[in-house]
């Protein structure tokens, strides 16, 4: 029993290891990158799978099917060099946007460098920062997010007795300052009225004998 002919061509590539990173956010983007070196009709025809990446075509557009082949495969030589997005980021390394922006602030998080693109129904353009894959590589394999949540759990709970014991300092100061108040009210109001005169009368003495 003959073999049919196949009724498309298809072509495939291993991503490199670096390409994805167990994201499935990241996945996509990839194949979005990939799919901007074809012509526009072609694009759909191409999907990343796992950890590769897959062409298919009618096989009647053989000559398409080859050019459409070469510059893929020159596309995913330079998947490694992508950088990572912020929502990349997040979903590689399981963070929020808010624990990104705050590591970010403290250089946990390094920036390389910034991308302007011009969103869909939007009249400004958004420029946001973007990040070496081999650095958010290197933070997971490390898995420094849990040891920053527990770094700033403890700066927290240090931050919290602090003040707790500043305010303490505080109430104390101020109850001090009250009863010195009140100490020289009391002696001020316990001096009988025309004292000084009365005192610079004599009137105190014994009498002269």
């Amino acid at each position: 029993m003959k073999t049919p002919p196949p009724s498309e061509l298809v072509a495939e590539w291993p991503l490199p290891p670096l390409a994805s990173l167990g994201s499935t956010v990241r996945a996509i983007g990839i194949q979005r990158e990939l799919r901007r070196h074809l012509p526009w009709k072609m694009r759909g025809f191409l999907r990343v799978d796992g950890n590769q990446a897959v062409l298919h075509l009618p096989i009647e557009e053989k000559e398409a099917f080859s050019a459409a082949s070469a510059k893929i495969a020159t596309a995913i030589e330079e998947i490694s060099a992508y950088p990572v997005l912020p929502s990349e980021v997040e979903d590689i390394l399981g963070i929020s946007s808010r624990e990104r922006h705050k590591w970010m602030k403290q250089s946990r998080l390094k920036s390389a460098g910034t991308r302007t693109v011009k969103m869909r129904g939007r009249a400004k353009a958004v420029t946001f920062h973007v990040f070496d894959a081999q650095h958010i590589e290197d933070i997971l394999d490390r898995d420094l997010p849990t040891i920053w949540r527990q770094e700033d759990a403890a700066m927290s709970a240090e931050n919290r007795k602090r003040a707790a014991a500043k305010r303490r300092q505080t109430r104390t100061q101020a109850r001090s300052q009250s009863g010195c108040a009140g100490s020289a009210d009391d002696a001020s109001g316990s001096k009988l009225e025309g004292w000084d005169v009365f005192a610079a009368e004599g009137l105190l003495r014994a009498p002269r004998k």
